[in-house]
């Protein structure tokens, strides 16, 4: 597939310029020079070996609010008899091919067979780490499965997963997902590219969904932003917030928040409870494995520890009340 005009036809707005979408405080991903400075130069730490991972086996459904890392960017969220996968990425590589790219390093931390019904995957942006088809047609096949996405992302998921019921949201747009859920797509500072020539056609976003027992906020990939991507309009017993793919900085600022950013926008969206992501499964940059918890864990005070917890993948918590 490649790009061929808008992926989105819309009016322009302040993240949309009628064919590509932006950031408005400034581009997030680095100019060609400054990526092939760090491809030159890059200086990756050692990762230790691969975690053993014991998978959870799910419950069918839940009552109130559970979550189960899987890893990378993956949770399962079962909340009031709804079950939710964000980003579901259960292939061995973050990439369009089976042979190159980013590794798994840990087995997911529920295995395929053993995932409850699906009701609905929420896709951030269009990144192979956080769109992954494969598992996408899977979920399309077994599970009686809708997605939600930004604006534009439906052109890709209906080429490469046919069949899979999407709806694509704007900033600040909601759809009702009847039972008293409903989500909300909200800013957030990051950039999308799939094919080459598409960068920026599709739109990227964290999600609120608000749920009979409280909002969970659903974050993707973003920079800090000035905590822009933390102004929830609601209540929020439980955030999944990003916490790796940080270093070097210079580099990474703009599309990737680090841990003690991640510590400050826990605070400034008022959680209750918070679950770290997006770390130790694909070694895409060039921190060690275990700089995102520990970097994390300095940042939060002795009580927040409690609250924003950093599970190994298979580990699933019941998120007080």
């Amino acid at each position: 597939m490649t790009a061929r005009g808008p992926w989105h036809h819309g009016s322009p707005s302040d993240h949309f310029d009628g064919t590509r979408f932006f950031n408005p405080s400034g581009p997030s991903h680095p100019d060609a020079l400054t990526s092939a400075r760090w491809i030159a130069t890059r200086r990756q730490a050692d990762w230790p070996p691969a975690p053993p991972v014991a998978p959870a086996v799910p419950d069918a459904r839940v009552d109130d609010l559970r979550v189960t890392f899987v890893g990378h960017a993956t949770v399962l969220v079962q909340v009031a008899g709804r079950n939710v996968v964000l980003d579901p990425l259960w292939s061995d590589r973050a990439s369009p091919v089976a042979w190159v790219g980013p590794q798994r390093w840990h087995a997911p931390g529920v295995a395929w067979d053993d995932l409850p019904p699906v009701d609905l995957a929420v896709v951030t942006h269009s990144h192979y780490d956080h769109m992954d088809a494969p598992t996408l047609r899977g979920l399309r096949d077994a599970h009686p499965c809708r997605c939600v996405a930004p604006l534009g992302n439906d052109v890709p998921l209906r080429a490469e997963v046919p069949g899979l019921p999407v709806d694509v949201l704007d900033w600040g747009g909601t759809l009702d997902l009847g039972g008293g859920f409903a989500i909300t797509a909200l800013p957030c500072r990051h950039w999308s590219q799939r094919y080459g020539a598409d960068r920026d056609l599709a739109l990227w976003a964290s999600f609120l969904l608000r749920t009979p027992v409280g909002g969970v906020l659903l974050m993707g990939d973003t920079g800090f932003d000035g905590g822009r991507p933390y102004a929830t309009d609601g209540p929020v017993r439980l955030a999944a917030i990003p916490i790796g793919a940080y270093a070097p900085r210079w580099h990474m600022e703009h599309e990737h928040q680090d841990p003690a950013q991640a510590a400050e926008g826990f605070r400034l969206c008022g959680a209750r409870h918070a679950v770290a992501t997006h770390w130790g499964c694909f070694r895409m940059t060039d921190e060690g494995r275990l700089d995102p918890p520990r970097l994390l864990r300095d940042a939060l005070s002795e009580a927040e520890r409690d609250r924003f917890r950093v599970p190994e993948p298979g580990v699933a918590w019941d998120v007080p009340a």
